[in-house]
């Protein structure tokens, strides 16, 4: 069975690789520049991105083309969309990469994969100008970009100008005006309102039985329950799925916390109230997003969390939703509140460029991947080209620029923006002196103005005890493969916990300490050493 698993593997790998055009041993020819008269030529490079499904072909790039002329590079592009962690596995056991890997390379890469990547520590302080600039400006993404060897293997990205939140409360005002309510302001008040909303008619369309007071979704807790969390006392931070947060400098996991139990309770009485959407734990996040779009100007959601209102309901209902602040357990509640600090997990990235340890033209390949953290081609990177053909930013002339409405009028501008560039996926240094000169786009002065009623909370999370700090975190590869293992069977654990206790009547304080020894037993207790140890020797890096 071995014998056959390693032939597979190696038959998978060659047709993998074939399809890999370009790969960084082959013969590169330098050609002249068909731009200029001189004798300079651009040296060939090949490069892999995985891309968003929405990006377009990124040869179409004007400003990317524009790049690769001023890098006086020739760049021939794979692009992925799909499956890139089934690929890449046997790509890089070939040994054979392209020159250049974008969003394409993990920490654990590095370590599995011993010797097929470039330091690019030497190269960055030979020539690398802009990173250099972006390291002294921001010593954090140094750390960020250096692996547990001391080596730096893939540059980081910034975008600063995100807000430090993932997630917001809505909660329809035209509904509570409807009924002569206000905006509740502690758990208790939710949960009256929420019963005025199943029998009231808030919509006002006839019929009292087509409203869903609360709905959220299930997958990844980014858009959940998870937040009122905050209400008693927990500082979640960072789109960690997996429940992990700091406390005190102490990583904890939220599921064995009682606070969690504290809020499945309340879940589960509002879910036997018929208050919660049935189908939430199995609806998929498109269905999630359909019924919150409601039918025409008739909303169908009362109350909900998501990224933005017109993402979360759509631009016929959004003046409808106004964000909620975060809300007390009890009106004499004395815990201190918190909304998840999401400022790392929003604005810094690892791996955005990775350098074959075989490219043969590692110089010119620097050249190019430093050409990508200039400011200006940042903003491109991330909002799309400053020119005719992109239609992505304007130059206002006097050192300001403005990210334009979508060239597509049938895109919204996020979807322009995923489909027109590399958005996200790509390298970028947003320097901070950016943001006084940038007017966003109309969804995101949306998104920071909605989310500035929890500006005062995120401020209260102390960066050195109480966020946690997953992108700064690196593990051996021991300790990443000893985490998954532990993580699949935690998770076999909580994600049926859960969704049983908030949809049944069974007594949670009866279940709850074999639950939580459970869990610890089936390996959390060693994830949270490992995480302790990860977190430890990230703060000794930036104190």
């Amino acid at each position: 069975m071995r014998v056959r698993g390693i032939l597979t593997a190696l038959l998978t790998g060659c047709i993998v690789i074939a399809s890999l055009a370009g790969c960084s041993n082959t013969n590169r020819s330098e050609t002249s520049d068909p731009g200029t008269n001189t004798a300079t030529k651009k040296t060939k490079l090949t490069a892999i991105f995985v891309k968003h499904s929405l990006t377009k072909d990124v040869n179409e790039m004007k400003w990317l083309t524009d790049l690769e002329e001023k890098a006086n590079v020739e760049i021939e592009w794979q692009q992925i969309s799909a499956d890139w962690d089934q690929k890449k596995s046997a790509l890089f056991a070939s040994g054979e990469i392209p020159d250049l890997l974008f969003n394409a390379t993990k920490n654990s890469d590095f370590v599995q994969f011993n010797g097929l990547f470039e330091d690019l520590s030497p190269l960055i302080d030979k020539s690398g100008t802009n990173i250099q600039k972006m390291f002294s400006e921001h010593p954090e993404l140094k750390a960020l970009a250096t692996q547990l060897d001391g080596k730096i293997y893939g540059t980081p990205k910034y975008k600063g100008i995100w807000p430090s939140s993932t997630a917001s409360m809505f909660i329809n005002k035209t509904w509570l005006d409807n009924l002569g309510l206000q905006v509740p302001t502690t758990w208790d008040e939710l949960e009256n309102v929420l019963i005025a909303f199943r029998d009231g008619d808030p919509n006002k369309n006839g019929d009292n039985t087509d409203e869903v007071p609360m709905d959220f979704n299930p997958m990844g807790w980014d858009f959940t329950p998870k937040l009122l969390l905050g209400s008693l006392g927990l500082p979640l931070s960072n789109g960690v799925t997996d429940g992990y947060f700091t406390e005190d400098a102490q990583v904890k996991d939220f599921y064995v916390d009682d606070r969690f139990k504290t809020l499945m309770q309340f879940l589960q009485k509002l879910y036997s109230e018929n208050l919660i959407n049935k189908e939430v734990v199995t609806q998929d996040y498109s269905k999630y997003q359909s019924l919150a779009r409601g039918s025409g100007t008739t909303a169908k959601v009362g109350f909900t969390w998501g990224w933005e209102t017109s993402d979360r309901v759509g631009n016929e209902l959004k003046d409808q939703y106004v964000t909620m602040p975060q809300l007390k357990q009890h009106a004499d509640s004395t815990e201190e509140l918190y909304w998840s600090n999401d400022n790392y997990y929003q604005n810094y990235g690892d791996n955005a460029i990775s350098l074959s340890a075989k490219s043969k033209n590692k110089d010119a390949a620097m050249r190019f991947i430093d050409a990508f953290y200039e400011p200006t081609v940042s903003m491109q990177v991330l909002f799309g080209g400053m020119n005719d053909t992109d239609k992505g930013i304007k130059d206002n002339g006097d050192g300001t620029y403005q990210v334009l409405p979508p060239a597509d009028s049938s895109l919204d501008p996020g979807s322009w923006k995923w489909t027109s560039t590399f958005a996200d996926n790509g390298p970028m240094y947003i320097a901070d002196d950016l943001k006084s000169k940038l007017t966003l786009g109309t969804d995101m002065q949306s998104v920071l103005k909605e989310k500035s009623v929890y500006d005062d909370l995120l401020k209260k999370a102390d960066p050195q005890t109480n966020v946690y700090p997953q992108v700064f975190m690196k593990y051996s590869m021991e300790d990443t493969n000893a985490m998954a293992m532990n993580q699949a069977n935690i998770n076999n654990i909580t994600d049926q916990k859960w969704a049983q206790w908030m949809t049944t009547n069974v007594d949670i304080d009866s279940e709850w300490n074999e639950y939580v020894t459970s869990i610890e037993t089936s390996g959390l207790a060693q994830n949270l050493e490992i995480r302790q140890k990860a977190y430890q020797e990230y703060l000794s890096t930036v104190k």
